[in-house]
Parts: structure tokens; C-alpha cells; sequence
């Protein structure tokens, strides 16, 4: 671990210099991609120069232990370096877990109601809301990029943006299918009825980052049939786009102009051919341990809502909370805190094996 530390410092140093070279400078790109090298290498760095202050602090301390005069001294100097010593040693083998490339993108996110019918769009519906009260919380900005509602007020489903600091990396552990268990408005005899949601978060990309052949793209029109006054069913600027090669297809209808909804469309293809990519790779990984916590298989039932007991179970880690209310009015960051911690422990388990 220590050589490793080594060399992270060493790579600092050199980055430190090169930031400040005003040749590298005036090269914009080249310059931005060091300082973001640089600053996440910082914490790790800060942390080690800590460690070293406090194992010579402890050298320090053991040779004055010769000293009548100082000796009382020293020992309590011993005494705190070696208490603080292995605390900083784990914090550094926290840091140096491999970071999620992705972790500072933004996100599209997608809600499709699964079995249940009515009830499940309406479920769908409140999954969307209490994503948007997070967004709310975080100061995120929240863009809708195509729904499908239905009359009662649900959703078949939705599909919106998310942007803004550290998203993906609070967000990425919703994917998957989330039960409910409640007594639905429609049913006169009270019974609990079990529906799903399907959720799949997946990180906003960049031309560069997935190359897409423009002859591989099927684009076609239609007219929008969301809100948005006369506007609706006037004009074709709903855009529909069709990835030939593998058959996915991204819509956007929300916007006016189908300039904008083409944009967002291509936003969402991206994302998702992104997203089987990722997939694709991290199942070539299989050597290594990976996260049962940060799969994200879609078809996996990670959570339960169940209204009569006012509690929201994640299947993952094992953990309940018993304010529905409060969690479904966006106030997840417990829950989330948990599964980042379980994440964690689970890729630093696999860096030790």
C-alpha cells in the first residue's frame, strides 16, 4: 500500500508543477483534464502527508524517551501517534479504492411501471415525485425528456434528467425493480395489493466517450401528446430516434423545438448504448470481485415499500427505515449513505483478496 502512496505523491508533485507550466495552461483541454487528475489525487495525498506527520511524530517522541526531563512527554506523544497511526491507515485504504469513472456525471433517469397496472403507473408516479423532492434537496436541476401518463396521474413510464454535483454517485444504486405493497384508491374491499417499478439510472455521456455512426441512426417525427397547450398535436417536433444496429430507441417529446428534443434524444441513445458497454465490461472483470451492492441488475427487486408498516426495506444491505412519509418526500440520503458505505466495503474486501 505504501509503495502505492508513493507513487500517488510522486504523480502529484509532477501534476502540481505541470498546472502551473503556462504552456499547459494555454492549452485548455489538456490543462483541465490535469487539474481534475489533481484534485482527485488531493485527498489521498492530504491524507498521506498526515500519516508520515504522525509516524514521525512517533520516531521523534521515541528518542527523546532517553531524556529523564522529556520522557513522560514523549510517551504521551507515542501514545497518540500509535493510536492515530492505524485510523489514518484505513482511511487511506478507503481512498485508494478505484473511483467510479462515472461518479461526476450527470444522469438520465427512467421509471417503467411493472405488474400491477393502474396501481403500478401510480407507483411509477411516486417514485418520480420523491426523485424530484431529492433533486429539490441537492440543488439539482431536473429536466423531463419524455412521459407517457396515464389518466389517474401515473406514469407507463418517464424518463428526465438530473444534473449537477456528484449525481450519478448518489443516484447510481436505484436501478432495479422496486415493490409496493399498499391499499390502492380503486379497491372498496381494502385489500394490500403488490405492484413494481422499474428504475434504471444511467450516466450522461459525451460525443467522445461513445462514438455513434450517424448512418446507424433511423430518425423519425411525430406530434407530442403530453401537456403543453396548443402546442400539442399541431406540430411534428416529437423525436423518435432507432439505433439500427441493436434496436434501441430514445424519445424526446417535451420540448417545443425539435432541434432541442433531437439533442436530448441523442443524450438518451448515448446513455444507453453507454450503459451495455459498461455492462459488457464489467462482466469481463469476473476475475475480480465486484460490488453486489453497485451491479444495478435491472431485473433484481432492491426495495419494498409497504404502506400499512410505514417501512422501506432495501433487499441489498438488509436495512429498513420506518418513516415513509419523510423518505418518500425525498429524504433517501440515509438509505443512500448506507449503500455507498456497503459499496465500499464490499470493492475494499475485493482490493484485499
Amino acid at each position: 500500500m505504501f509503495d502505492k502512496l508513493e507513487t500517488v505523491e510522486k504523480r502529484y508533485n509532477e501534476l502540481t508543477t505541470q498546472i502551473s507550466d503556462p504552456e499547459v495552461i494555454a492549452q485548455t483541454s489538456q490543462w483541465q483534464k490535469l487539474m481534475k487528475e489533481h484534485a482527485d489525487m488531493m485527498p489521498i495525498v492530504e491524507k498521506y502527508r498526515e500519516y508520515k506527520k504522525a509516524k514521525q511524530s512517533f520516531e521523534e517522541a521515541k528518542e527523546m524517551l532517553n531524556d529523564p526531563e522529556l520522557k513522560e512527554l514523549a510517551e504521551i506523544e507515542m501514545q497518540e501517534a500509535r493510536e492515530k497511526m492505524p485510523q489514518i491507515e484505513e482511511e487511506l485504504k478507503l481512498l485508494l479504492i478505484p473511483k467510479d469513472p462515472d461518479d461526476d456525471k450527470n444522469i438520465i433517469c427512467e421509471i417503467r411501471a411493472g405488474a400491477g397496472g393502474e396501481e403500478a403507473a401510480l407507483f411509477a408516479g411516486t417514485l418520480y415525485r420523491m426523485y424530484t423532492m431529492y433533486a429539490e434537496r441537492k440543488h439539482w436541476k431536473l429536466e423531463i425528456l419524455n412521459e407517457n401518463e396515464t389518466g389517474l396521474g401515473g406514469y407507463k413510464e418517464i424518463s428526465f434528467m438530473i444534473t449537477g454535483k456528484g449525481v450519478y454517485s448518489r443516484l447510481k444504486f436505484e436501478s432495479g425493480v422496486h415493490r409496493v405493497q399498499r391499499v390502492p384508491d380503486t379497491e372498496s374491499s381494502g385489500r394490500i395489493h403488490t405492484s413494481t417499478a422499474t428504475v434504471a439510472v444511467l450516466p450522461v455521456v459525451e460525443d467522445v466517450e461513445i462514438e455513434i455512426n450517424p448512418a446507424d441512426i433511423k430518425m423519425e417525427v411525430f406530434r407530442a401528446s403530453g401537456a403543453g397547450g396548443q402546442h400539442v398535436n399541431k406540430t411534428s417536433s416529437a423525436v423518435r430516434l432507432i439505433h439500427v444496429p441493436t434496436g434501441i430507441v430514445a424519445e424526446c417529446q417535451t420540448e417545443r423545438s425539435q432541434t432541442q428534443n433531437r439533442e436530448y434524444a441523442m443524450k438518451l441513445l448515448r446513455s444507453r448504448l453507454y450503459e451495455i458497454e459498461k455492462e459488457k465490461r464489467d462482466s469481463e472483470l469476473a476475475s475480480e470481485r465486484r460490488s453486489q451492492v453497485g451491479s444495478g441488475d435491472r431485473s433484481e427487486k432492491i426495495r419494498t415499500y409497504n404502506y400499512p408498516q410505514g417501512r422501506i426495506t432495501d433487499h441489498r444491505i438488509g436495512m429498513s427505515i420506518f418513516q415513509i412519509e419523510d423518505f418518500l418526500n425525498g429524504d433517501i440520503d440515509e438509505m443512500i449513505d448506507n449503500l455507498i458505505a456497503a459499496d465500499r466495503a464490499e470493492r475494499l474486501k475485493g482490493e484485499e483478496e
